[in-house]
């Protein structure tokens, strides 16, 4: 029987295959952990959006801490069935943190043209869109102004001045969550999650809109975090959004005695910013931007009535 030649002796033979294989697989070692640190930074930006914790979304996921850590990190190992528990959570689709949703041709040529423009360009594209296809009503929105912005933004004590003022209804959009659900948001939150807080928020906001012609509405913070909903509330009412500084969210909430959306988490003024920052974008799209400080409420909500006066019917 010949004699097996020492593996070393084979490779020696084959430099070129040991040359070809190295670098192909230090380059697929490279690939994978680009592709992780993306979905890590998907995964950040859509918790921090909705302004949840990890705790938060550990709870609603029933995937851990410690696991979400590394995946925000770019060290999960990416598995399918805990990415769709999280997706679920977040309530976004899977395909949204993967990238592997397919869209059709004219889809993704719409969405790169899309992509070039700066934000006030894409106002203008979305005005144009949805005027176009008619997902604006133009009348209606000027009796229905719409309140959003972080807690503690003042959309409560500045919504029941402007609604007096115009002699409409003032609504709550979280009351009337807990109003048709005969629950209380924090029992919301623990028997169905943000996903289904989320749900019931839409559904809460179309029996507004069907059932009034006039009002003043105060919204939740995270509604502009979904794209649905948020669409949806630009189309039918005269968004304003209430700027405030992290700082003044912060003191308003503490004098409040809430400090629901921050949880326990001792990093508060930290997460405050971060959500904040990462909503801001999409607070900038409503129709008025107002800054609240520096004011009283009475004085604030006197400018803030003439304004919406001024614009709401353009």
């Amino acid at each position: 029987m010949a004699k097996r030649r020492p593996a070393t002796a084979v490779l020696a033979r084959r430099p070129q295959v040991v040359a070809a294989v190295a670098p192909a697989a230090a380059s697929n070692d490279e690939e994978e952990s680009r592709y992780l640190r993306v979905l890590g930074e998907r995964v950040r930006e859509a918790r921090a959006r909705r302004g949840m914790t990890r705790r938060i979304l550990a709870k609603d996921s029933g995937v851990s801490e410690r696991y979400l850590a590394l995946l925000e990190a770019g060290h999960g190992n990416g598995s399918v069935l805990l990415l769709r528990q999280v997706a679920r959570a977040l309530d976004v689709p899977l395909g949204r943190l993967t990238e592997g949703v397919e869209e059709s041709v004219q889809f993704t040529h719409t969405v790169e043209l899309l992509r070039r423009l700066d934000q006030e360009q894409l106002r203008e594209a979305h005005d144009m869109l949805a005027g176009a296809y008619g997902a604006v009503d133009r009348a209606a929105r000027a009796g229905r102004i719409a309140l959003i912005g972080l807690r503690g933004a003042g959309k409560t004590s500045l919504g029941l001045r402007i609604a007096r003022a115009f002699d409409d209804p003032f609504i709550e959009l979280d009351g009337e969550i807990e109003r048709e659900t005969g629950m209380s948001l924090g029992t919301i939150f623990d028997l169905y999650g943000q996903a289904g807080f989320r749900r019931f928020e839409r559904r809460s906001l179309e029996s507004i809109l069907a059932s009034r012609e006039r009002f003043v509405l105060a919204t939740g913070g995270g509604i502009v975090s979904e794209p649905a909903t948020f669409a949806r509330l630009r189309a039918a009412c005269f968004t304003v959004w209430l700027r405030a500084t992290p700082e003044e969210h912060m003191q308003r909430v503490v004098a409040q005695g809430d400090l629901r959306p921050m949880g326990d988490d001792a990093q508060a003024m930290a997460d405050l910013n971060r959500i904040l920052a990462t909503r801001e974008p999409l607070y900038r799209d409503a129709d008025l931007t107002f800054e609240t400080g520096g004011c009283t409420p009475g004085e604030s909500a006197e400018r803030l009535a003439r304004l919406i006066v001024l614009h709401a019917s353009r």
